[in-house]
């Protein structure tokens, strides 16, 4: 561990996130050394961002594009290593099933059980772990570390993880697991310095993205989460359901005569916001066109009624489970840039004594909130690449120091 660098990779179906830490300093830095992003993988439109520099089209094979991607990453890193070489790669791996509750190195053994978890979170799964595999094929002796998702919400009491299936259920693994941990981690270590001890009490983070959870914390520690079993469930996200009741999937294939495959392209890919509104997937894009006359200005104005609604509605269940509502505090790509959306929110949740500094909330300050509100209402950029880099290099420690 003499260069003390790791590299952290993020992978999604269609981007790989990746970004370099100096793992020297005491205590790790929050700002990474070099980081960028391919993106468009899979589409004639792929192109690689990087820290200081435009973005650049870049043509990934057609056969095994994700593997063009890794494979043009590997060649930047190499040049921007200048012959220094990684000391560790760490993965963010969305599920750990009930069986990895903490970071792992990986070996062909791990790899094999991760591979098991695949149906659980088909958007990701399959990526990161392409990933981990290429790099264990091609550099072996190179540590990988694996931290999941899941890890964090390993705190909900049983009966909050329970499905209400035979117990048999529990017993095969059949439970609600959580997920975007590693940002909900990253949230007790940034609302902790930033707000001391008010963090502490019953607070509700959402974490609104494509994907889209919330998650309640008591002492910083999860209590409840929206999402279960797997990523479909509980918000509408920007292509997913979120929580539906099962007798319409009977009903899509008994009645419609979907395949099963069918059904989870319909549930994944096309369905939430941009299958509500037939816009976008995002919010932004979508409200520009609520005043429009017509199905698209009635199907946008739905979307996000829908979308907002779901959210709230989750928000009170959470309260009920914490038993107070202390702070509000919205993260990620909607959370953190989207004030029209954390304004629909906090509004309809006006009856609380929620209430918005509207100067404050364009900003995106780090207080949304007015000083009568009786919720500290907060915005709070996450940072899972950083999460997932100090849990590599603590594992890693022992080497480190040897």
């Amino acid at each position: 561990m003499n260069e003390a660098l790791i590299l952290v990779l993020n992978c999604g179906s269609s981007s790989i996130k990746f970004a370099i830490f100096d793992a020297a300093p005491e205590p790790l830095g929050k700002r990474p050394w070099w980081q960028g992003k391919v993106q468009g993988i899979g589409s004639a439109a792929a192109e690689i961002m990087e820290t200081g520099v435009a973005p650049c089209p870049v043509a990934l094979g057609s056969d095994q594009p994700y593997r063009s991607a890794l494979a043009v990453i590997r060649a930047r890193i190499r040049e921007r290593l200048a012959g220094r070489q990684l000391s560790a790669v760490v993965h963010r791996v969305v599920h750990g099933g009930s069986k990895y509750f903490q970071p792992v190195l990986v070996d062909a053994a791990v790899l094999a059980d991760l591979k098991k978890y695949i149906p659980l979170a088909p958007l990701h799964q399959p990526f990161a772990l392409d990933a981990i595999e290429s790099l264990l094929e091609e550099h072996p002796e190179l540590p990988q570390v694996a931290c999941f998702d899941t890890a964090f919400h390993h705190t909900i009491p049983k009966a909050e993880q329970l499905l209400p299936l035979p117990y048999e259920a529990w017993q095969h693994g059949l439970r609600r697991y959580g997920f975007h941990g590693l940002s909900y981690e990253y949230m007790t270590t940034a609302l902790a310095e930033r707000h001391g001890d008010a963090a502490r009490g019953c607070t509700i983070v959402a974490h609104l993205g494509s994907g889209a959870s919330l998650c309640a914390m008591r002492g910083l520690q999860s209590v409840a989460t929206t999402m279960g079993f797997s990523s479909l469930d509980g918000l509408m996200m920007g292509t997913r359901t979120g929580a539906l009741d099962p007798g319409v999937v009977l009903h899509l294939m008994e009645v419609e005569k979907l395949s099963l495959q069918q059904v989870g392209d319909l549930l994944y890919h096309r369905s939430g916001l941009l299958g509500l509104s037939g816009i976008s997937s995002e919010p932004r894009v979508i409200v520009q066109h609520e005043s429009d006359a017509g199905e698209v200005g009635e199907r946008a104005r739905f979307a996000l009624d829908l979308y907002v609604r779901r959210i709230v509605r989750e928000i009170g269940a959470l309260i009920t489970a914490l038993g107070g509502f202390d702070m509000l505090v919205f993260t990620a790509g909607v959370g953190e840039h989207n004030a029209f959306v954390r304004e629909r929110i906090c509004r309809a949740l006006g009856f609380l004594g929620v209430r918005l500094d509207d100067a404050a909330n364009a900003a995106n300050a780090a207080v949304v909130s007015a000083t009568r509100s009786a919720v500290l209402v907060c915005v709070e950029p996450t940072n899972e690449e950083w999460v997932a880099a100090g849990h590599a290099r603590a594992l890693l420690q022992p080497a480190r120091t040897s």
